[in-house]
């Protein structure tokens, strides 16, 4: 069963004078993304679940038109925190001006093609040149429909690596190793050999945490978070606090086209 469900277009900004100039640049913004990611991401689907996407080049690339560079910069300092409302994880420099909000659920095929086929190695970039801040929330919604804990189980352990300021490492090497989504596969032991791939990570804390599901409170809010964001599958991206609208949407999978979309969506 797919997970990806239509996502809500974006509200219009409302006011006069000003605010429709605005509103007339962000269009123009919109539209010219809308065709940039028609032309380049060619393997995505019409409906938006996925992307063949590649992977759009090395790390140096850059993204033209004014965007967000998706380039090698001096690296900025970056920080893994839990937000203030306890379910969001932040990712990136507290000071960028751009703040992408990604949910995803860690059995989800979908959110793998994301995190794997360019658009997450775009979205790193970005965060790491200090341009974005990436923030997560992390669902678990297919437990209940393919059966088993494998989500709760995967989320519970990525809350674990936040304590250890693993998370972002962690968090990409159990999209890289994904079990099928119908064998339930993210164990106590795949989890815990996972993280033993990641530096730092693997410890007495960790271990317990993984094994006796510590937080478990923290999974539950983040799937209450994820059914009250507005957002209608995964994964599902806002920038700025605007659901990225499903012209745009397939573009997040694409390393040359997501720059574009975050760009166009950041428009005032």
């Amino acid at each position: 069963m797919r997970d990806v469900r239509d996502v809500r277009g974006v509200r219009g900004v409302r006011g006069t004078g000003g605010a429709r100039d605005r509103r007339g640049g962000r269009t123009a913004a919109l539209t010219a993304a809308a065709v940039l990611v028609g032309a380049l991401a060619t393997g995505c689907s019409s409906g938006g679940d996925s992307g063949d996407g590649g992977d759009g080049g090395d790390g140096g690339g850059k993204a033209g038109g004014g965007t967000p560079a998706a380039q090698a910069t001096a690296a900025v300092r970056t920080t893994q925190t839990l937000a203030p409302d306890g379910t969001t994880v932040r990712v990136g420099s507290p000071s960028a001006k751009t703040v992408v909000h990604v949910y995803e659920d860690p059995r989800c095929p979908v959110c793998k093609d994301f995190e794997t086929q360019g658009g997450g190695e775009a979205l790193g970039e970005l965060v790491r040149s200090g341009q974005v801040r990436v923030e997560y929330t992390l669902a678990s919604f297919l437990d209940a429909r393919l059966g088993g804990q494998g989500s709760r189980k995967a989320a519970n352990a990525l809350r674990a690596a936040l304590d250890a300021g693993r998370f972002a490492e962690y968090h990409a090497l159990l999209y890289a190793h994904q079990p099928e989504e119908s064998t339930d596969g993210y164990t106590d032991a795949f989890l815990l050999e996972l993280a033993s791939r990641v530096k730092g990570l693997r410890g007495k804390e960790f271990d317990a945490a993984v094994k006796g599901m510590k937080y478990r409170g923290f999974v539950t809010a983040s799937e209450h978070a994820f059914d009250t964001s507005g957002a209608t599958g995964t994964p599902t991206m806002k920038v700025d606090g605007k659901i990225v609208d499903q012209k745009l949407a397939r573009g997040i999978f694409d390393k040359q086209t997501l720059p574009l979309v975050i760009a166009a969506m950041s428009q005032p």
